[in-house]
């Protein structure tokens, strides 16, 4: 069963957890269309579709220009093959960066805790002879 029912913005606010000014930012950027009825905003069911992929790609770090190439390729008529594809390159990159960032972090934190023992080190050792002076 689709829902082909509209969605106001307080709707969509409230189902994807976002502010009114998220959705505004992104229609601007022409990732979301909803149509209008005056002044009011209208998401159908492809612009709930778009805004889940679009907090997605935002989650996983891709570009909000990566996130609109996906989705227009999404367009492209052949069963999303390309943009499956193209996803999955991107993807792969971005998982790449992930774990070197985190191999990078990992290596700082080392590092810190390492410096940490040593200035334990030398906090005991001042302690020690401060108690031995006197």
């Amino acid at each position: 069963m689709t829902d082909d029912r509209t969605m106001s913005i307080r709707e969509m606010c409230d189902a994807f957890d976002v502010t009114p000014r998220t959705l505004r930012f992104y229609e601007s950027k022409e990732l979301l269309f909803p149509h209008r009825e005056g002044q009011k905003r209208l998401f159908t069911r492809r612009d709930r579709a778009r805004l889940k992929l679009i907090l997605r790609g935002k989650r996983f770090g891709f570009s909000l220009e990566e996130i609109r190439q996906l989705l227009d390729l999404y367009d492209m008529g052949d069963q999303q093959r390309t943009q499956l594809a193209r996803t999955y390159e991107i993807a792969q990159e971005r998982l790449d960066a992930m774990i070197a960032q985190r191999d990078e972090l990992n290596e700082a934190i080392a590092d810190l805790e390492e410096q940490m023992r040593w200035g334990e080190r030398i906090l005991a050792s001042m302690e020690h002879n401060h108690k031995a002076a006197e």
